[in-house]
């Protein structure tokens, strides 16, 4: 299992942030390059899913198709008309981020931290601001959405729009939770992924 380290983190804090998430994207499929002999599974929460399927979108073109997209608490790119623009002021950013996740009050409270966490907080909601998203090629894999039933950001009908983004399977599950109910589902979450990888696993087989 390997995660996503985006720019202005931890060990990149030095790294300038990408114009925009298809630029992001792109820089996410190059990672990946070598790793485009095996079939990948991928996975993304809320703008991490628009960047997922971004990079299934351009590994498709590169003849990589991953075995599966697993999208999580976003609308799919031809429902982001209308959506609610999160970028203001810092303190409306700080604000947003503390009402998705009060755990983060703390953080924001301490003024170095609030200094050195804010810029990558600040690209994000912009990078989420300026993706227009609209119609994309559908996908030649399945595609796995999971959502919070009190998810303010999205409705399960919303997550339902997804099926539109594959020309294979879609399913769709809703749990317990708002924004952020990965963490209280962790454990049904991580069993219904390992799930999703089996059947991957055994799809590439049975196509080999």
């Amino acid at each position: 299992m390997l995660a996503v380290r985006y720019p202005g983190r931890e060990d990149r804090l030095g790294d300038p942030f990408p114009s925009g998430l298809e630029a992001l994207a792109d820089d996410v499929a190059d990672a990946l390059g070598e790793l485009t002999g095996h079939r990948l599974v991928l996975f993304g929460h809320s703008m991490g899913a628009s960047v997922a399927h971004e990079v299934a979108l351009r590994l498709q073109g590169r003849g990589s198709p991953p075995a599966a997209l697993c999208v999580s608490g976003r609308r799919p790119p031809h429902a982001l008309e209308g959506q609610r623009q999160h970028f203001g002021t810092d303190e409306e950013i700080v604000a947003d981020v503390v009402r998705f996740d009060t755990s983060r009050a703390p953080v924001f409270a301490d003024p170095g931290l609030r200094e050195m966490l804010l810029p990558a907080v600040r690209a994000d909601y912009r990078l989420v601001d300026d993706y227009s998203g609209g119609p994309r090629p559908p996908l030649a894999c399945p595609v796995y959405g999971y959502t919070g039933e009190d998810d303010t950001e999205v409705t399960p009908e919303q997550m339902g729009g997804w099926a539109d983004m594959t020309r294979d399977a879609f399913r769709l599950r809703v749990l317990p939770g708002g924004h952020f109910y990965l963490r209280a589902q962790e454990a049904v979450l991580l069993a219904d992924l390992r799930d999703v990888l089996s059947r991957a696993e055994h799809r590439t087989g049975a196509a080999s």
